[in-house]
């Protein structure tokens, strides 16, 4: 059973590699090479092709220089998102659809509260998880990191992780 299963999973990413591949077709191919990975782990179960390089092409940046987004989960979000961001003008308002901006309830000019709306997105959970992966990371020294750890240090892990995931898609949707 096994060999099957990867037989299928395979199959499945050959055919993501051709629907990516399709996407990117009347894209103009990027001037500059695709800049050096940041971390060169493998995943257990990473995609049987570069996605970094097709995601390149079909996006114009390497996703993945931003910390916390490895090229799975770009995929994923580019999946979940699209590649077309004009239907957000700002990052505040793409922030705000993803729930990761403060709440504000206010009656009578009192804020009653600030809490951000809870939210079943897939692309929130994904942003929640590499915020918390990014503020783990002790090993490399990145900015995300530090503000994750002083935040955490001071609001608490919750609050922090919220405000990490905000300033991830914030570079995702400005790369």
């Amino acid at each position: 059973m096994y060999d099957a299963y990867q037989q299928q999973v395979h199959e499945c990413d050959v055919e993501i590699e051709g629907v990516l591949r399709r996407l990117s077709i009347n894209k103009k191919k990027p001037d500059a090479p695709i800049p050096k990975p940041k971390h060169r782990t493998k995943q257990p179960n990473q995609l049987n092709f570069n996605v970094r390089e097709s995601l390149y092409h079909l996006v114009g940046t390497d996703l993945t220089q931003i910390h916390g987004l490895g090229p799975y989960l770009s995929l994923r979000l580019i999946s979940e998102c699209g590649i077309n961001m004009s239907k957000w003008p700002t990052a505040k308002h793409f922030t705000s659809w993803l729930t990761l901006c403060p709440g504000s309830k206010i009656s009578g000019g009192k804020i009653l509260s600030a809490h951000s709306r809870k939210s079943n997105n897939r692309v929130v959970a994904h942003l929640r998880l590499a915020a918390t992966t990014v503020g783990r990371s002790n090993t490399d020294n990145t900015a995300l990191g530090a503000f994750y750890r002083r935040l955490s240090a001071r609001i608490g892990k919750a609050k922090a992780v919220t405000a990490t995931a905000r300033k991830i898609a914030i570079f995702f949707i400005m790369p």
